[in-house]
């Protein structure tokens, strides 16, 4: 994932673990959602499920994460990022 996200000593958000947690085969991991669908300007927590590359040379991420999309409700909102709009904490 060259010129994506880096973090923890270098290591792409795709291939890292919690700390201090268990090493397993689940691609899952947490992150924080920029520009989320409801355009609250809040950084919304999400679930980074898979990564592909993009048609720029960048990379997008497929997240499901809670938006705010009708006045007093919530929905589930899953789509497909730029890793740009991605991060770990």
């Amino acid at each position: 994932m060259a010129g994506g996200m880096g973090g923890r000593g270098g290591l792409p958000m795709a291939r890292r673990v919690r700390l201090g947690g268990v090493e397993d085969d689940c691609p899952a991991r947490h992150c924080w959602v920029s520009g989320a669908a409801d355009d609250e300007g809040v950084k919304r927590p999400g679930l980074l499920v898979e990564w592909r590359a993009a048609g720029h040379g960048g990379w997008e991420g497929r997240v499901v994460y809670v938006a705010r999309l009708r006045a007093g409700t919530w929905a589930l909102v899953e789509e497909w990022v730029a890793a740009s709009l991605l991060t770990p904490r």
